[in-house]
C-alpha cells in the first residue's frame, strides 16, 4: 500500500518522470530543453493569468470603443471575446506575444524549433483558449493542453 501512495504523498516532485538515464528531471522544462531560470525558461500560472487579465481588459477596452460606451449592450461580451480572439492570433503569430504577455514579459515559442509560432500554431492554440479547459489541464512542466496540442510553450522573454 505504502508504494501506490508514495508518489502523491511525497509531494509534486515525486511525480517527475525520470530521464533516460535513470535520474529525475530536477525542474519543469528540462525535457524540453529549456532553461531552469531566465530568459526561455517555462513561467507560472500567476504570470499566465497576469497576461490574460491584461489581454481580456484591453479587449474589453476596445469592446466599449466598438459599442460607443455602453457597457449595459448585451453583445459586449461576444465582441469582447471576438478581439481578445483576433488580436491573440495576429500578436502570436506576428510576434510570439500578446499584449499582456508583453507586459508581464512573456513569450510563445516553439518547443521542436527556434523558428516563429506562425499563423497555424497561433489560431489553433487561441481556438483551445476559447474553452478555457485545456488551459487549466497541464502536463508534469505546467504547460496547459494547448501548448502541448500546438507544440508550444509560453516562456520569459526577459
Amino acid at each position: 500500500m505504502a508504494r501506490s501512495t508514495g508518489s502523491w504523498l511525497s509531494g509534486p516532485s515525486a511525480a517527475l518522470p525520470k530521464g533516460e538515464d535513470g535520474t529525475e528531471n530536477l525542474y519543469k522544462g528540462e525535457r524540453l530543453g529549456l532553461p531552469e531560470s531566465g530568459r526561455g525558461s517555462l513561467v507560472g500560472s500567476g504570470r499566465r493569468l497576469a497576461a490574460f487579465m491584461i489581454d481580456w481588459l484591453m479587449g474589453g477596452g476596445v469592446a466599449l470603443l466598438i459599442l460607443g460606451g455602453d457597457a449595459l449592450d448585451g453583445r459586449l461580451g461576444s465582441i469582447i471575446l471576438m478581439v481578445w480572439f483576433v488580436v491573440g492570433v495576429l500578436t502570436v503569430s506576428l510576434f510570439s506575444f500578446t499584449p499582456g504577455q508583453y507586459c508581464v514579459g512573456l513569450q510563445v515559442a516553439r518547443v521542436d524549433a527556434p523558428v516563429p509560432v506562425g499563423v497555424v500554431r497561433a489560431l489553433a492554440r487561441q481556438v483551445l483558449l476559447v474553452f478555457v479547459i485545456p488551459a487549466l489541464i497541464t502536463d508534469l512542466d505546467g504547460r496547459g493542453m494547448h501548448d502541448r496540442a500546438t507544440g508550444t510553450a509560453l516562456v520569459r522573454s526577459r
